[in-house]
């Protein structure tokens, strides 16, 4: 493990990795002014459209992915676990910008671990999404049935542990969407992209 230590900070600098605000950079937009002003895929979909909202998709989950990918090869799925964490936690904390809500780090982290219930519960997302038009109702939902579905599977505790510890952060980071919901002002994953 003392690789997979030497290792944390290598992880979180690649959660750190501003996937969106690139890419609206390089579409003229600034993410961090526009729409919800969340780095996230959700912002980008909701401004820029649904394929550069996947793009930034699939660059958060890659980071969450390579990270705990590095340390089940290093530290098995103990390994897995504290660098995809590290890699989560520099998506949601990077020094010196507004970071993102953790939900696509995080699946790309758990993935390693837990690949059919991320698939699973990626098909709920996609579900509450289209229907309800909510992102964050569908990352909430999802973030929240991962660890009972982990426990439910029979893995072990401290796996559960922290899989309901990254539930917990990623909840907290959607206080504010929320309070939206509960007032009915969250914004609309389908409201209309300005040009």
């Amino acid at each position: 493990m003392v690789a997979v230590a030497l290792l944390v900070p290598v992880a979180w600098l690649l959660g750190t990795f501003p996937s969106a605000q690139l890419v609206a950079r390089a579409h003229g937009r600034d993410i961090l002014s526009e729409g919800s002003g969340n780095p996230g895929a959700s912002n980008v979909h909701r401004l820029l459209g649904w394929r550069a909202g996947a793009f930034v998709l699939l660059l958060d989950f890659a980071k969450g992915a390579l990270a705990a990918g590095a340390g089940l090869v290093i530290g098995g799925r103990a390994g897995a676990c504290v660098l995809g964490v590290a890699a989560v936690i520099g998506h949601t904390y990077p020094l010196y910008r507004k970071g993102g809500k953790g939900v696509a780090a995080a699946g790309g982290a758990l993935v390693v671990l837990y690949p059919f219930v991320v698939v699973g519960l990626g098909v709920c997302w996609f579900l509450v999404a289209r229907v309800l038009h909510k992102a964050s109702l569908a990352s909430l939902l999802a973030t929240i049935l991962f660890p009972v579905a982990v426990l439910v599977l029979g893995y072990d505790r401290w796996e559960v542990g922290v899989v309901g510890g990254l539930a917990v952060l990623v909840v907290a980071r959607h206080a504010a969407n929320i309070r939206r919901l509960l007032r009915r002002e969250e914004i609309d994953l389908s409201a209309e992209r300005s040009a």
